[in-house]
């Protein structure tokens, strides 16, 4: 059963904290098995990857065959029926529209003192994206990921996707062949990370590397950060409804199992006004997983790291919703855009009854790769920005020079940094003395 809570409990906030503080990652130690693949792909390259893809995942390969030729790809691509690829178009036109928004603008601009500041985005000249193997891999990751990245103008964008035992899922080539991915690999795991941020004979280099997946691409992202840059070190998957008894029990139970069924260490909570409506979708919640295909998994979820809380009203849901900073939120309550201006730290909020959190893990238009674990209190989900660098603009006239120039010098010579105070000097004497 999942855990059932009051802010009129007494023991409410020792037990609220007890919840926020479940480590619901893999608690076994993977950093330093990671270390060693990242260390030998550093040192063997091809033959290290070659190695551990046979090792791990079951599946021979050669430097020639480590990525799908354009035929395979288009043998497998064919294999897709015409609805799922109708499906996988309809989205990725709508995620490529959302995100096409994101774009920022270039500005410059002449200042008070003449002095020409600015800045302008360029995109990442290369970027890498992880995606988890076999059937259970999912195209929709593969659009949220290179979507954004094509958009910021990416000229060159690689798939690492392992093929366990030789399975394929046609559905992620045609994602990657939609959303305009130059290369897949069939490779996995920290050998994946390691080949693409060290590059090998075979494998080039990227500057970023983006995707979910396991305890192990954790460690493995933690590994190449510096190297490389990452999107974010994501943790298991959760979802916080906020609900009102005005709502179907059935509906809010099945929102809370959309998550519940990524992953044993997945979390679902609902806050409501209502203890028995809290009841019922606790009710609701078994009855579904009486039949539902993925009903282990959900049901040790829901057990383990469900949540059911009483509030007295809105005010007291928004502020605990805050606390929690969840991945997906749901505001299943009659007024929801006012709702929304109070929850102000979630990944992602989704507005009313008529919006499940699923439709945004495909076809809404905004991104699936979200900040977990409360870290979006402080970082945001995948987006174009994560594939663009800004780098600011400066041009001094004499005259500029002559007006901040002295400030700069005195500042230089405070912090003892005689030569940075010299090149300013050197240039007002010139002017001093009649130079341009």
């Amino acid at each position: 059963m999942p855990l059932f809570l009051s802010t009129q409990d007494r023991d409410f906030e020792p037990r609220f904290q007890a919840l926020l503080g479940l480590k619901r990652e893999e608690a076994e130690d993977v950093d330093q098995a990671v270390a060693a693949i990242i260390a030998d792909v550093r040192a063997r390259g091809d033959a290290a990857v070659i190695e551990l893809t046979a090792k791990y995942d079951r599946t021979t390969l050669t430097a020639e065959t480590m990525a799908f030729s354009p035929n395979e790809i288009a043998q497998e691509c064919a294999k897709v029926s015409p609805q799922d690829r109708t499906a996988l178009e309809l989205a990725a036109e709508r995620i490529r529209a959302y995100h096409s928004r994101q774009m920022p603008q270039d500005a410059q601009w002449t200042d008070a003192v003449g002095a020409e500041l600015g800045w302008r985005w360029t995109p990442v000249s290369a970027a890498g994206l992880y995606v988890p193997g076999g059937l259970a891999s999912y195209p929709s990751s593969v659009l949220m990921n290179a979507i954004p990245a094509k958009v910021a103008g990416v000229q060159h964008l690689v798939v690492a996707c392992p093929t366990p035992g030789g399975v394929v899922n046609p559905l992620v080539l045609l994602a990657a062949q939609i959303a305009g991915v130059d290369t897949v690999y069939r490779i996995g795991g920290a050998q994946a990370f390691a080949a693409l941020a060290f590059g090998t004979k075979t494998i080039a280099a990227v500057d970023k590397i983006t995707g979910p997946g396991n305890a192990y691409v954790a460690a493995a992202k933690r590994r190449v950060f510096g190297r490389v840059g990452i999107d974010m070190i994501a943790g298991p998957s959760e979802i916080l409804v906020i609900a009102d008894a005005d709502n179907n029990p059935d509906w809010i139970a099945l929102d809370l199992l959309s998550q519940a069924e990524h992953d044993e260490s997945a979390q679902s909570i609902l806050i409501t006004t209502d203890a028995a409506f809290g009841r019922s979708v606790a009710a609701a919640v078994q009855a579904r997983l009486q039949t539902l295909q993925r009903r282990a998994i959900a049901g040790a979820s829901w057990a383990q790291n469900g949540a059911v809380i009483t509030v007295r009203n809105l005010d007291e849901a928004a502020a605990l919703s805050n606390r929690i900073a969840p991945e997906h939120l749901e505001l299943c309550v009659a007024n929801p855009d006012a709702l929304a201006q109070k929850t102000i730290h979630a990944g992602a909020i989704f507005l009313g009854a008529w919006t499940p959190e699923a439709i945004g893990d495909y076809v809404g238009g905004p991104n699936h790769v979200l900040p977990t674990a409360r870290s979006a209190r402080f970082s945001s989900g995948l987006s174009v920005m994560d594939f663009l660098k800004r780098t600011t603009l400066a041009k001094m006239t004499p005259a500029a020079l002559a007006a901040i120039g002295p400030a700069a010098e005195r500042l230089a010579q405070s912090e003892s940094l005689e030569a940075h105070g010299l090149s300013v000097r050197a240039r007002l004497d010139a002017l001093n003395g009649g130079a341009a």
